[in-house]
């Protein structure tokens, strides 16, 4: 069973739906007791990092997560979720974050490294390109998956990026240490590449792959 939170800035329909096609059982809420009694935990959002991480601390969220990843059961964060999971975020002043990842959210810049002119926010497909190995890659291959945001995770340690894709910088991608994964694209909207990436993690919480 997979709890997926809600805390008032996630599109848990589509992530719900992406689960359904999945046959995976799911249930939404806010509700830190129930939400204990899930398999895997599914952290979604779209919006502003500081207001996320308000509504997390108000509804007692915050300390729920540093809990659930404590006893060893997975995490998967997804796109604003993500970037939830890092230390701290620039976005509408600097705001410190679950902590439970090495990094700093930062916007995009409008110039590449090469001097090429971005478009901001990163909006479409863009492709992945695997860094590290890891049980949430496990069966697929480097393909193309839908883009939202206009703020990136910038950290020093690599060893948590397992994928980034290019967008002028290197966007880290697909996220990971120990049992806390996060996703900066949508994999509910990313085909076949993002509903394998979700079925993995799903095994993952059932004990399937380790």
């Amino acid at each position: 069973m997979i709890g997926i939170v809600d805390y008032g800035m996630g599109n848990l329909f589509s992530v719900s739906k992406a689960l359904e096609r999945l046959n995976v059982d799911s249930f939404i809420s806010d509700n830190p007791a129930e939400l204990e009694k899930a398999d895997g935990i599914l952290l979604p959002g779209v919006g502003s990092f500081k207001d996320a991480m308000h509504l997390l601390h108000s509804l007692k969220l915050a300390d729920f997560l540093h809990s659930y990843v404590e006893s060893g059961r997975p995490l998967l964060g997804i796109c604003l979720g993500m970037q939830l999971l890092f230390q701290e975020s620039e976005e509408n002043g600097l705001t410190e974050g679950l902590s439970l990842l090495p990094g700093q959210v930062v916007r995009l810049p409008e110039a590449g490294d090469d001097g090429t002119m971005y478009k901001v926010p990163h909006m479409g497909w863009n492709r992945l390109q695997f860094v590290n190995t890891s049980p949430i890659l496990t069966g697929t291959e480097e393909d193309f998956v839908y883009f939202v945001h206009s703020y990136y995770v910038a950290t020093e340690n690599r060893d948590v990026i397992l994928a980034s894709a290019n967008y002028g910088v290197e966007v880290p991608a697909v996220v990971g240490k120990g049992n806390v994964f996060g996703m900066q694209f949508h994999p509910e909207k990313s085909s076949d590449m993002g509903m394998s990436l979700l079925k993995n993690f799903i095994e993952l919480a059932e004990g399937k792959i380790s």
